[in-house]
């Protein structure tokens, strides 16, 4: 789950929304135009966080009694989430193999905890076997994989309103008020409309998982709206 802090709320996004939106996000990318395996890439991007699902489906708090989002989930959480993603994807190795190396990269900086050694084995295994049903290389998957993580950080700036930079290869995402700049722009100066919905919920301290749950269950719909254009994003809350 990604929550957004709002003024008094705060608005709860899915995982797998915000992945549909880096999806529909990148399908503007020049560099998938035409780009031989531009479906599979498009499908790994729109599909990278479907194994939230289940998580997102009933949310739980954190020891302070606030929302447990993705980066606070317990840990079997976190790493449970990424088999079933890539075996999402069983129709489509390709596409499968990226979501992987999504895993892979975006927990690097738990390579020297105990904790983590057999999930680095276990997904190394899982995009290893899923690449070898290809005709492709490592090399190859890296150099698409930068697809997934740009769609994935310029999704997840404007979704959770970060502000602290994020980076990736050559790119920067950046959020400055209510403008995410993406640099170098990789939509060719092009505006590309954004919207994803979201639950508001009361900032406050739940007492357990169900009081969260039934707030969320009656929680208001609110729209997140925006664009990325010329590298920026300008986003407003309705």
């Amino acid at each position: 789950m990604i929550v957004r802090p709002l003024a008094d709320s705060l608005l709860l996004i899915t995982q797998p929304d915000h992945a549909h939106l880096a999806g529909a996000v990148m399908s503007r990318a020049m560099g998938l135009t035409s780009h031989p395996r531009r479906a599979s890439v498009l499908l790994a991007v729109s599909e990278h966080d479907n194994g939230w699902f289940e998580p997102d489906s009933a949310p739980i708090i954190g020891s302070s009694g606030d929302v447990a989002d993705f980066i606070a989930a317990p840990i079997a959480v976190r790493q449970g989430v990424w088999p079933r993603a890539v075996l999402h994807l069983a129709s489509d190795p390709w596409a499968a193999a990226l979501v992987a190396q999504h895993a892979i990269t975006v927990y690097d900086r738990f390579r020297s905890d105990d904790a983590w050694t057999q999930f680095f084995s276990d997904m190394e295994a899982l995009r290893d076997n899923r690449l070898a049903r290809t005709t492709l290389h490592l090399d190859d998957l890296v150099a698409d994989y930068a697809f997934v993580r740009l769609g994935d950080l310029i999704s997840l700036t404007f979704c959770a309103g970060w502000t602290t930079p994020q980076h990736y290869a050559e790119w920067t995402v950046l959020r400055d008020e209510n403008t995410v700049l993406v640099t170098p722009d990789p939509f060719g100066g092009e505006t590309v409309s954004l919207a994803i919905e979201g639950t508001e919920i009361p900032r406050r301290r739940y007492q357990s998982d169900r009081d969260l749950q039934e707030e969320i269950a009656k929680g208001r719909k609110r729209r997140l709206t925006g664009q990325v254009s010329h590298g920026g994003t300008e986003n407003t809350v309705s």
